[in-house]
C-alpha cells in the first residue's frame, strides 16, 4: 500500500538538512522542536524506514539521501502548482475562448479587449468571429467558452443574458432618395432592390416579413455585402451595430415602422459553471455593457 505522502512533514525534513538540525529547523519553522521531531518520527514511520542518523543532527541514512531530493522536487511541484491554482482562482492567469457575431467583434470587443486585458494581464484570450449559428454552435460543442451573439429560437441547452437591443434599420448609399431621411415605413420598401442578408430573418414575425419574399440578391459575407451597397447594387435592412460607419458613402435609416431590434447577450452552456478566466470576462462584458447603454436601454451610448 502506498503510503500517504502530506507535505508539511516534508518542509520539515528539508528544513533540518537545510539548517543544520531539528532545533535550527525548529526555530525557522516557528514551530517547537518536540512538534518537529514527532512529525518526521510519523513521516518515517509511514515511509518504513529512517529518515536521520540516531543520535546525529542532520546527519541522513542512505534513504534519507535518496528521499530529500525526491521531496524537494514534489514541494516545488506542489508550489507551483498552488501558485498556479490561486492565480486562477484570482483571475491573474488563465486562457479563454469566445465567440462573437462579426458587428460585436468588431464593434464592441476591440475596447472591451483592450479594458479586460488590463484589468487580468495574466488572462489569455482567443476571440473567434461568424455568424449567430456560428456562435451557437461553438458554444453547444464546448469551442468556446462564451459567446456573444443572438438566439433566434430558446434552446433549453444553452443559458442567456440579454445585454443590449440593437435597432433595425435600412442601409443604403449616400446618393439614394432614402439617404436624408430620418425614418422609414417598411411599405416604403417595396419595388426597391432589396439585398438579403444574415440578419435579414429578424423581419419575420413582424408587418415588414413581406420584404423577405422579394429580395433580388442575398450576400452573407458582410465585406461582400458593404461592397454591394458601396457599388450601389441595391439597399438592404441591418441591425445598427452591423453598419459599417467608417464607409462615407453610406447611411443608416432607422426602420420605425415595425421598429425591429435583435437582443444580443451572453451565450453559454446551460448548467455548467465557468472557468475562472471566463467567469471574469463574463461578468466583465455584463458590468461595462450595462454602464455603456443609453438612456433608452437599446444598447451602447457609443453608437
Amino acid at each position: 500500500m502506498l503510503p500517504d505522502l502530506k507535505i508539511q512533514p516534508l518542509r520539515y525534513v528539508l528544513a533540518i538538512v537545510d539548517h543544520g538540525g531539528f532545533h535550527a529547523a525548529a526555530r525557522q519553522l516557528h514551530r517547537s522542536q518536540p512538534a518537529v521531531s514527532m512529525a518526521v518520527r510519523e513521516l518515517e514511520a509511514r515511509l518504513g524506514e529512517a529518515l536521520f542518523e540516531k543520535g546525529a543532527q542532520a546527519s541522513l541514512t542512505p534513504f534519507g539521501a535518496y528521499c530529500v531530493p525526491r521531496f524537494r522536487e514534489l514541494i516545488l511541484q506542489h508550489d507551483r502548482l498552488s501558485r498556479d491554482l490561486l492565480a486562477q482562482v484570482e483571475r491573474q492567469a488563465g486562457h479563454l475562448d469566445m465567440a462573437a457575431v462579426p458587428s460585436v467583434a468588431s464593434r464592441l470587443m476591440p475596447n472591451l479587449l483592450s479594458e479586460f486585458v488590463e484589468r487580468y494581464p495574466g488572462i489569455r484570450v482567443a476571440l473567434h468571429d461568424g455568424n449567430a449559428d456560428f456562435v451557437r454552435e461553438q458554444v453547444l460543442g464546448g469551442e468556446v467558452d462564451i459567446g456573444l451573439s443572438s438566439l433566434w429560437q430558446p434552446d433549453d441547452a444553452l443559458a442567456f443574458t440579454p445585454l443590449l437591443r440593437d435597432k433595425v434599420g435600412v442601409v443604403c448609399r449616400d446618393d439614394h432618395p432614402f439617404a436624408g431621411r430620418e425614418s422609414l415605413h417598411w411599405r416604403e420598401l417595396a419595388g426597391e432592390t432589396l439585398i438579403g442578408n444574415g440578419t435579414s430573418r429578424l423581419l419575420e414575425g413582424t408587418e415588414a416579413e413581406a420584404l423577405l419574399a422579394s429580395p433580388t440578391f442575398f450576400i452573407s459575407n458582410m465585406i461582400s455585402l458593404t461592397a454591394s451597397l458601396v457599388a450601389g447594387l441595391g439597399i438592404t435592412t441591418l441591425p445598427r451595430l452591423a453598419f459599417a460607419e467608417e464607409y462615407e458613402r453610406l447611411r443608416f435609416v432607422p426602420l420605425e415602422c415595425p421598429v425591429v431590434e435583435r437582443q444580443v447577450g451572453l451565450v453559454r452552456l446551460a448548467g455548467r459553471s465557468l472557468s475562472p478566466a471566463a467567469a471574469a470576462m463574463a461578468a466583465f462584458i455584463i458590468e461595462r455593457l450595462e454602464e455603456g447603454q443609453g438612456e433608452d436601454g437599446h444598447g451602447p451610448s457609443s453608437q
